[in-house]
């Protein structure tokens, strides 16, 4: 299910967006003003904000230049100006779309699905993403929010090869003959270690997914659900 975030500090508002984004079938979350979607941003991802620009603590135009700074998600601004300067502001504070209220919530769903389809990765099988986590075999790297990790050729592999298929279990057979070839020699018991290694350098840097146990057969990965 896609995730959208609703900043706004207008309660009707808030609710009018979520209804008619829930009816067709998005998951929201709301926040009152920017420090609030901050925080929301930072525990549930989400793939798209839908950004009020009057709001208490933290505008519009500075949530958005936060959001551009630490997620790669698009953003569409509301407003109740259409003056020329408040698009150029907002446009230069790094927002991808821009609605003046009232607005028919159809107009707001089509940009939604628009920009969504805009951000989608192509049909491209050497790049994965589970929450904040992107994974990206051009260029091997590990992105998790604005930070980038280098992992070890295997430990890279593996991780991609388990987010590439969450829920399903991997015998430790299955995961050597993968990773390493059917001409690996060494104990099947590296495997464990890798997985070891992996989990140690995950923790407590992201949430999104766990490495699980199944006993005496393997391994599965399973994205944390919000």
């Amino acid at each position: 299910m896609t995730n959208i975030l609703i900043a706004d500090d207008d309660q009707h508002m808030l609710k009018f967006v979520e209804h008619h984004l829930a009816a067709q079938g998005y998951s929201v979350y709301q926040a009152q003003d920017g420090i609030q979607a901050l925080a929301v941003l930072k525990k549930y991802p989400c793939e798209l904000a839908v950004v009020d620009v009057m709001m208490p603590f933290m505008d519009g135009y500075e949530l958005t230049k936060e959001i551009r700074r630490r997620y790669d998600i698009p953003i569409i601004l509301l407003t109740a100006k259409a003056e020329i300067e408040d698009k150029e502001q907002g446009f230069f504070a790094g927002t991808d779309d821009y609605l003046v209220k009232p607005f028919e919530p159809k107009e707001l769903i089509y940009r939604i699905k628009a920009l969504l389809r805009r951000y989608a990765p192509a049909n491209d099988e050497s790049f994965i993403q589970i929450g904040q986590t992107k994974m990206d075999k051009k260029s091997y790297e590990v992105q998790i929010h604005h930070q980038t990790l280098l992992l070890p050729l295997k430990e890279f592999e593996l991780l991609f090869l388990l987010m590439s298929h969450p829920l399903q279990v991997f015998s430790r057979e299955q995961l050597i003959e993968q990773i390493w070839g059917l001409a690996y020699q060494g104990d099947d018991r590296t495997v464990d270690v890798h997985i070891k290694r992996l989990r140690e350098r995950f923790r407590g840097l992201s949430d999104d997914f766990q490495i699980k146990t199944v006993r005496g057969v393997g391994y599965l990965l399973e994205e944390k659900q919000p």
